[in-house]
Parts: structure tokens; sequence; C-alpha cells
């Protein structure tokens, strides 16, 4: 599979597991809402006090299930990549980015600027360096 297909489901997809590593090697998975930017790469939000953002801070490797809305059955990518942690006041343009790609336009855009602030909210931005499954009639 490509690359470009991955980020073309993921355009329409936005359940998945994302899977980093502990400090023993052993993983932790926790499930995410990703998105893509610009220039396909993978953005989630997630607050800065997580266990996962220490993970990705020791080591940036990162492995991501994104999945379709059923859970038996469903058409899914799997990704692999790096991963950078961008902190405020540098991340809000991707929150707010995240926001509107995934939910539309939120109500008080102020409010929302606020809560990120307060739940000290950072953005996981992952650089694909190889996808799956291997046929492109999974997805």
């Amino acid at each position: 599979m490509e690359i470009s297909d991955a980020q073309k489901f993921m355009q329409e997809n936005h359940r998945a597991c994302i899977a980093v590593r502990q400090k023993d090697g052993w993983p932790q998975m926790t499930f995410v809402t990703p998105g893509i930017d610009p220039q396909g790469r993978v953005i989630i939000t997630s607050r800065g006090t997580t266990y996962k953002i220490k993970h990705i801070g020791r080591d940036p490797r990162v492995s991501m299930l994104i999945f379709g809305e059923q859970y038996s059955g469903s058409k899914f990518v799997q990704i692999h990549g790096t991963a950078e942690i961008i902190e405020l006041p540098e991340a809000m343009d991707t929150l707010i980015f995240w926001y509107k790609q995934l939910r539309g336009e939120h109500k008080n855009w102020d409010d929302y600027r606020k809560q990120m602030h307060d739940e000290k909210r950072v953005i996981i931005r992952v650089n694909i360096e190889k996808a799956g499954p291997q046929s492109i009639k999974r997805i």
C-alpha cells in the first residue's frame, strides 16, 4: 500500500488506536481521533500530561491502526512513523485545524482556545514512514 492510500483513508476515517513504547519496551495503546494535516502528516490532540506524551518524548516511534465505523469487518489501515510533540502556543493553529477537520465549526472559538490552554493540550504529529495492509482492496 502506498502512503497516499493510507492518507486518503484517514481523511474519512478518524477512529484509531496508537501504540507507543513504554520505558520497558512494551507497548502502551490508546484510542485516539486522528486527522491529516495539509502536508499529509497524522495529527492527534492530547493533554500534555499523559503517559503517551512522556513515552513519545523518549522514543518517537509510533504505530497506529485506523479503522472504519464498525468493529467487525471494518476496513482499516496500519501506519508506522515518527512522532513529534508540538506544545502551546505553537500548537493552537493545528488544534483548530484538527477540530474543524473532524467536527466542523466550533460554537465559540475563544472558549475552545481557553479549554486547550486549561487542559495543556498538545499536538502529536506523525510523519508516516510505512503503511499497510499490502493490498488496497482491504480499504
